[in-house]
């Protein structure tokens, strides 16, 4: 069989981006919408670029080469990139593939003017655009021009801009293809690009227009400012018209120049809004034909639109499925619980399936619909109350929301009830005894569950953890449990804000919660001191664990002087903090106890920077700050009028807090323990699934919801194509920011500090641990990476209880994500760390290295010189 080199346009659909590459397979769905005009033109197909790059000499070695190059080693890849870009240039197009290029051309016109588009197998996908990552060339004419463009469009799959992009989104150079799109040159009065959602905020309801006079080379190069037009059902709702004095026009002979605008025109709006409005509802019918918002490049040609290309908007966050027209506010999930990565498909059905509350998927991460406690007027205080002590970003998020009147719909107070007001009283003792009893319930229930589970297999497991996971929410709901909770979030509230009327002293209750007893995951993070402890005095141990690389290490160990000692004390935290991990409300991220090697760079930090005994002596330090400040604050609040009766209030909310406040950390603690061991159950399940080749891999049921992988386990099949579009899916999950606030229009809302009491030039954060300290910022994106030195502040994105070892070792914190009563916060203020969090883009405007200072008390961090 004769391969076919040309398709023509209208030949292609979106079936047959393998064969003409994302562009052109967009441009044929196009040319057959109704009422939508493409130019005419064909595409050189993905064969034809095979053939070309079979010719191309030494061509795999170099394919090897580019692969392992670092995506951040610029220079090596823009030399290796000419090399091949040269030789694919240099490889003669063989005469009977000219000759089928040339038929084509002859059959639109010969000597017509063209555009020459790469149009690569990667390109104007669902998850990742590629857009502007190959080339395009305008005005071109002639056949053999037409050629060599066609070999240089061939050639810009290997610019660095491309090789880069692929590495970043972990595209295997060798499984794209390039194809090349050939189309009828059009001359317009204007051009520009068409968002069919607004691309800053997300809201699907506004439309937003880019315009420029001439080509939209002009536009795309960044030569001019466009006219901007925003469209909301039907009308233009704003325009800024841009001063010009530039644009690209075609030449008579071939290819492009700048010229100059008339002066009348500079500032004349390139479109009217009638204009907009029919590109808009265009735009629209485009929008609904491919089932997404769409980014596109439009023409005007004698007062009519033509479009030269339709890709996907992929920046933007997704909007949770709700079924129903109405609108709906959601707010993060993951802001709560310190965990805004996307979240694998097993681990987010199984966190549904354990949450207290409904939760919607988007993007990966989860949401909870706040709308209802919006509408009615004694909710929604409550829920703003709450959510402003923790979050202030949500809270300015919610009423940035809220003051557009239309959107939240108004119900009476009748209506469902939000989280309860803060200050309120909880009818709960202040007895330690109480934090005994719930530990010992929370122990039992996980001891039962893992000598219950061990038996179960095939479908009777999957009935067995049904029933689980109702245990698991009932845990979490006792009453007694809340009440634990709730209490000491409500007495540190109270301390901080009577102690700041009575004695005008910011976060008072950082200092008195210094050492909190009961507390689970500040514990983690001293009793990895007491394993350095261990380990320090074993060079041989030491030396050995610099190199260590697999995680069979533990092993190992016994075969070294003190390399017993070493393993047993490694092994007995394993045994209890083992199934922790960062983002652990994953099911399916790696525990310490599967990835050990994670915790060893964090072990030599300790060795090298603590003496022996480490954790004791801090542990008895806060304690003693705490018992000094609360002697300080009582003897002070005596002082004041009506003293007494203020001092005793006060000893009672300090025992209170003291009592109740370490518990915080612990029902995350009973969460994980359980997660562990049904995690170890499913994928013992998924070791039989490989066993009878259902799947390949026993990772592989991470991509499938819990009742999709019971589906699976009950009939012994699989769809391997879904599987396959999960993970291509949640890896371009990883490019999204998700929102504090998102909305059922798309819009995402980030919130803003609104404060004017920081200097300039500062990062504003939410102040959750008080104190100053200044010191050399540490970013550290993965705590498996952590190399940290004494005084060094941590600078990160996020910190679950995960990071808590990493806590003994600095001096301050600096985070994107978190709120005042989140695991990170909780764990500074027990260690005393100076704690700033909220502070956007922190990991990005704060250069690893540079030196900081951390107003933990009033919640800024300055950048110094």
């Amino acid at each position: 069989m004769i391969e076919q080199y040309v398709w023509d346009l209208q030949e292609v659909d979106e079936t047959q981006v393998a064969v003409v590459g994302g562009k052109g397979a967009h441009l044929g769905v196009l040319s057959r919408i109704d009422g939508i005009r493409v130019p005419a033109g064909f595409c050189v197909t993905t064969g034809a670029f095979r053939r070309i790059m079979a010719e191309v000499p030494s061509i795999d070695d170099r394919l090897d080469q580019l692969s392992r190059l670092n995506p951040d080693d610029r220079e090596a890849i823009r030399r290796l990139g000419a090399q091949i870009r040269r030789t694919v240039e240099g490889t003669a197009i063989p005469g009977d593939l000219a000759a089928v290029i040339t038929r084509a051309l002859a059959q639109l016109g010969e000597q017509a003017a063209y555009a020459v588009r790469s149009s690569a197998t990667a390109e104007d996908l669902p998850t990742s655009s590629f857009a502007g990552q190959q080339d395009t060339y305008l005005n071109v004419v002639g056949p053999t021009a037409i050629l060599r463009h066609v070999s240089r469009c061939w050639a810009s799959l290997f610019t660095e801009r491309a090789v880069t992009y692929r590495q970043r989104n972990g595209i295997d150079h060798r499984t794209v293809r390039m194809a090349v799109v050939v189309q009828r040159m059009v001359f317009p009065h204007a051009a520009g690009v068409l968002f069919t959602a607004d691309p800053v905020t997300g809201n699907r309801q506004v439309a937003t227009v880019d315009a420029g006079f001439g080509l939209g080379e002009a536009l795309v190069s960044g030569l001019v400012n466009p006219d901007v037009f925003k469209v909301r059902h039907g009308e233009v709702v704003d325009m800024v018209i841009a001063a010009r004095h530039r644009g690209v026009h075609a030449l008579p002979a071939d290819g492009t120049q700048e010229v100059a605008i008339d002066s009348q025109r500079r500032e004349q709006p390139v479109l009217t809004d009638a204009q907009v409005v029919r590109l808009v509802q265009l735009g629209r019918r485009i929008e609904a034909h491919f089932g997404r918002p769409q980014d596109i490049e439009w023409c005007l040609v004698d007062e009519g639109f033509q479009f030269v290309q339709s890709r996907p908007i992929t920046t933007l966050f997704p909007v949770p499925a709700t079924g129903d027209q109405e609108n709906h506010v959601y707010v993060s999930v993951g802001h709560q619980q310190m965990m805004t990565d996307p979240m694998k498909p097993l681990g987010l059905s199984v966190w549904q399936l354990t949450a207290m509350a409904p939760m919607h998927e988007a993007g990966g991460r989860l949401f909870v619909d706040v709308t209802r406690h919006l509408a009615s007027p004694a909710s929604r205080a409550g829920l703003l109350d709450v959510m402003g002590r923790g979050d202030p970003l949500i809270r300015d998020a919610l009423e940035t929301v809220l003051d557009r009147d239309d959107f939240v719909p108004s119900l009476p107070d009748a209506g469902p009830g939000g989280p309860p007001a803060s200050g309120a009283s909880a009818p709960i003792e202040t007895d330690p005894v109480i934090v005994t009893e719930l530990i010992e319930r929370s122990q039992a229930s996980v001891a039962a569950l893992e000598r219950d589970i061990r038996t179960k297999t095939g479908p009777a497991l999957f009935d067995f953890l049904v029933k689980a996971f109702e245990e698991h929410k009932r845990l979490l709901s006792d009453p007694l449990n809340l009440q634990a909770i709730t209490a000491g979030m409500e007495a540190t509230w109270w301390l901080n804000d009577k102690l700041r009327d009575w004695l005008g002293e910011k976060n008072a209750a950082d200092t008195l919660t210094l050492s909190a007893p009961d507390n689970v995951t500040s514990e983690m993070g001293l009793a990895l001191l007491d394993v350095a402890d261990v380990i320090r005095p074993h060079p041989e141990v030491v030396a050995f664990l610099q190199g260590v690389e697999g995680e069979g290490f533990l092993d190992e160990l016994a075969k070294l002087a003190g390399g017993t000692e070493a393993r047993d004390a490694i092994e007995a935290y394993l045994d209890r903090y083992g199934m922790r991990c960062v983002g652990e409300i994953d099911i399916t991220r790696p525990r310490w106890r599967e990835r050990p090697t994670t915790l060893v760079p964090v072990v030599l930090d300790n060795v090298r920077n603590f003496e022996p005994g480490a954790a004791e002596r801090r542990f008895e330090q806060g304690r003693q700050k705490a018992q000094k400040k609360e002697k300080d604050v009582l003897s002070r609040l005596r002082a004041l009028p009506d003293g007494d009766r203020k001092a005793d209030e006060a000893k009672r909310m300090i025992d209170r807090v003291r009592t109740f406040i370490g518990y915080r950390e612990y029902p995350k603690y009973g969460i994980v323990s359980r997660y562990f061991l049904y995690k170890q159950a499913l994928l013992e399940e998924a070791e039989r699934l490989v066993q009878a080749h259902v799947l390949p891999e026993k990772e592989d049921i991470f991509y499938l919801t819990f009742q999709e992988l019971h589906d699976v386990v009950r009939s012994n099949q699989v769809d391997d194509q879904l599987i396959q579009q999960r993970k291509d899916a949640f890896r371009s999950y990883h490019a999204l920011t998700p929102p504090r606030v998102l909305t059922s229009d798309g819009e995402t809302v980030t919130g803003a500090y609104r404060r004017d009491d920081v200097p300039a030039g500062a990062l504003i954060g939410l102040p959750v641990s008080a104190g100053t300290v200044e010191g050399r910022a540490r970013v550290i994106l993965d705590m498996a990476e952590a190399d940290l030195e004494a005084g060094d502040i941590l600078v990160t994105v996020y910190t679950d209880p995960s990071w808590s070892p990493l806590f003994v070792g600095i001096t301050g914190l600096v985070a994107e994500v978190g709120g005042l009563m989140t695991h990170g916060a909780v764990i500074a203020r027990e260690y005393g760390l100076p704690a700033v969090v909220g502070v956007e883009q922190a990991t990005r405007l704060i250069r690893d290295g540079q030196r900081i200072r951390v107003h933990g008390t009033d919640g800024y961090v300055e950048i110094l010189p």
